[in-house]
């Protein structure tokens, strides 16, 4: 993904103030400044992730409470796993490295890495949202009294978790460019 085609670099280029411009036209501390907005960028793409799961933790919240208060143990365990389990990559997702290498790394972290791993976060936005559809599923099949079928629901909401989790485990080898 080039940088001229991601929303989020465009979003934070736009928004640089008249010293951030005239140290853009600076030899040298030109690329610097690029790398530096290109790390914001994807601080917000990891920003909207972060918020979109929040809120279907919140939802899953809700469900463990109706389901606790229905007393459908049978399903109530599994959501709490899954809330730990939401909660972990959550976590990992706010708390990730932002593309920095230290100057005396071996492997350092350039342009086209920052971009490819902007472009991999915004597929993670995608994967939070099928996370916030499972989840929304099995809300409605709690809040209808289908508990039989909340159950399968958990498991689905349990998969794509899970199958963010290891997409954004992926992550590490983009930083590094080996991805």
């Amino acid at each position: 993904m080039s940088s001229t085609t991601n929303p989020y670099f465009d979003r934070v280029k736009s928004q640089t103030n008249l010293q951030e411009k005239i140290e853009l036209l600076v030899p040298g501390f030109h690329g610097y400044k690029e790398k530096e907005m290109r790390r914001e960028s994807d601080k917000l793409i990891r920003n909207q992730i972060y918020q979109k799961l929040y809120d279907a933790e919140a939802q899953a919240k809700d469900v463990y409470r109706s389901l606790v208060n229905q007393g459908a143990n049978d399903s109530w365990d599994d959501t709490d796993h899954l809330l730990a389990r939401l909660d972990r990559v959550m976590e990992r997702i706010n708390h990730s490295e932002y593309g920095y290498a230290g100057f005396f790394d071996s492997t350092k972290v350039r342009e086209p890495d920052l971009d490819r791993m902007m472009g991999y976060d915004i597929q993670l936005i995608q994967m939070a949202d099928s996370v916030s559809s499972a989840i929304q599923a099995l809300k409605d099949s709690v809040d209808n009294n289908r508990l039989q079928e909340a159950k399968g629901k958990v498991g689905d909401a349990m998969k794509t978790v899970d199958a963010l989790e290891n997409a954004y485990n992926g992550r590490k080898q983009i930083i590094v460019g080996v991805q």
